[in-house]
């Protein structure tokens, strides 16, 4: 018998009708929350409020990743400024950010929160007298400790964020991070300046270098309301996309620790290899980020057999080189007495903040999307994530190497599938981008895709007319800021930067 208690999704991207969304109330909402939190993997993917005339509507997605499934339910409450509700944070800190989020945009109140601050500080926020002035940082008094700020401009990627630590000496017992600066409204953009173009556009920005990632999460949901099927040849193409991205933003990444611990030689090489895998995707579309490559049904840059044999020629000498430089970085002592024991995030805190990415897999959790919810081409090529143990900036800096070399398979396999006459057909006929969908009213539809950080989830909800209404988007980052947090307790201050750096998560794609 069906269990009435939510609607089940087994595709990625899928979509549903909003009537056949079950509305619970709060008391056996929050109950399910906990039977659900009681599964092995299961998470919160999403947790927001459609505003309605009368009420507003709390809608919770679930990932079950063991099971596949995506499980959408709801509860509904009146439209009033004085709502309160028992928080789920209490029991279950994933969501924390969800629930404050929804506080700052609609004044709720959810009683025993440990945390209710502002995330974001939107412009229409509910309470306009909290401003980033008065931000109540927790501070914790004695005669032998200090305050250390930072910020609230990154002094290397000139991106606004406030950090402050809590001190004993060089010890950091507390850190705080404060975000919210850029005040973006990328959700409110894409409601109010309609079109696909333009909103294929907005999802590419929303974090610069992981523009191929949210281009493909908004092209699955707008794809799924249109009940557009996408060929396999172009699922294949994204996927390419997608990994070239991943292997970039890794080698990069590669390149910024080795700047953090004075190791010149393993910057300037990783340096030069990021380089090579752009201009590769350059060479495909004519932007190094991947911007214009993916759009809703189509694609302006069909695959030729000519790029086809650049991507390999790119990729096997970018690997022989990456192996080689990061063979001698793990093999050095001075490097591995700088990453070995630094930052640790344990498997209990990745878990009880519902971490994701490379946050998790790196502390013991076996969370990507691409084995628990494939999506495009991953459908049909069962993917195994790569999964450590430690926890700390070694286990990151080499969860990096071991999806680089990974990525570059999956990249080989999908070029294997293609044959010549396909490649021929499809230079010759391009199937364009369709700008003018009509998709599916009142309905909801959600899209996840693993980008290089992780889970990036965008959700879309249409009117009676079919027009959207309301639009989600979450980078991975979203989950994972308190991880640095946690990373970084009991360790010397001057171990923040290599910390920092070896989460590299997004400002701006935390402030939408």
């Amino acid at each position: 018998m069906m269990d009435q208690r939510y609607i089940e999704i087994l595709t990625n991207p899928g979509t549903v009708k909003l009537a056949d969304i079950p509305v619970l109330q709060y008391p056996e909402f929050s109950a399910f929350v906990d039977l659900l939190m009681g599964e092995e993997g299961t998470h919160c993917v999403s947790y927001f409020v459609l505003p309605k005339p009368d009420t507003y509507r709390f809608i919770c997605c679930m990932a079950a990743d063991e099971n596949h499934a995506l499980l959408i339910f709801s509860h509904e409450q009146p439209l009033e400024p004085s709502l309160s509700l028992q928080s789920l944070t209490a029991r279950h800190f994933q969501f924390h950010a969800f629930e404050r989020e929804i506080h700052e945009n609609f004044g709720i109140t959810f009683r025993e929160h440990p945390w209710m601050k502002p995330v974001r500080y939107p412009f229409d926020r509910a309470d306009q007298s909290r401003i980033m002035n008065n931000y109540p940082f927790f501070s914790i008094d004695g005669e032998e400790l200090h305050e250390v700020g930072v910020g609230p401009v990154h002094a290397g990627i000139i991106e606004p964020g406030h950090f402050r630590f809590i001190c004993h000496g060089e010890q950091v017992l507390h850190l705080e991070i404060q975000l919210g600066y850029q005040h973006r409204g990328v959700e409110h953009l894409f409601i109010e300046k309609p079109g696909i173009l333009h909103q294929s556009l907005l999802a590419e920005s929303i974090a610069g270098d992981t523009a191929v990632g949210h281009s493909m999460a908004y092209a699955g949901v707008v794809e799924s309301l249109a009940g557009i099927v996408v060929p396999p040849y172009l699922s294949a193409e994204r996927v390419i996309a997608l990994e070239l991205e991943r292997i970039a933003m890794h080698i990069g990444d590669t390149a910024a620790l080795c700047t953090d611990i004075a190791y010149q030689l393993g910057q300037v090489v990783n340096e030069a290899l990021r380089t090579i895998v752009i201009n590769t995707t350059q060479l495909w579309c004519g932007n190094r980020f991947g911007k214009g490559l993916v759009r809703p049904g189509g694609s302006h840059y069909p695959l030729s057999g000519a790029t086809i044999a650049e991507i390999l020629k790119n990729l096997k000498d970018v690997e022989e080189r990456y192996v080689q430089v990061t063979d001698r970085i793990f093999s050095l002592p001075s490097a591995l007495g700088r990453f070995e024991g630094t930052g640790k995030l344990t498997t209990m805190q990745a878990s009880l903040i519902g971490a994701v990415g490379m946050a998790a897999k790196s502390s013991g959790m076996y969370r990507d999307i691409r084995w628990s919810h494939p999506f495009s081409a991953y459908a049909g090529h069962r993917y195994e994530p790569v999964m450590l143990h430690k926890g700390d900036v070694w286990s990151r800096a080499m969860l990096r190497k071991r999806e680089v070399e990974k990525s570059m398979e999956v990249i080989r396999e999908l070029i294997r599938t293609f044959t010549s006459t396909e490649i021929e057909n499809r230079k010759s006929k391009i199937e364009n981008p369709i700008y003018d969908l009509s998709l599916a009213p009142s309905s909801l539809a959600i899209s996840m895709v693993e980008g290089w950080r992780g889970e990036i989830c965008h959700i879309a909800v249409t009117g009676d007319s079919g027009k959207m209404i309301h639009y989600k988007a979450k980078d991975p980052s979203f989950h994972n800021w308190m991880a640095l947090a946690l990373a970084v307790r009991n360790q010397e201050i001057s171990d923040f930067p290599l910390c920092n750096k070896s989460f590299n998560l997004s400002y701006c794609g935390n402030d939408l």
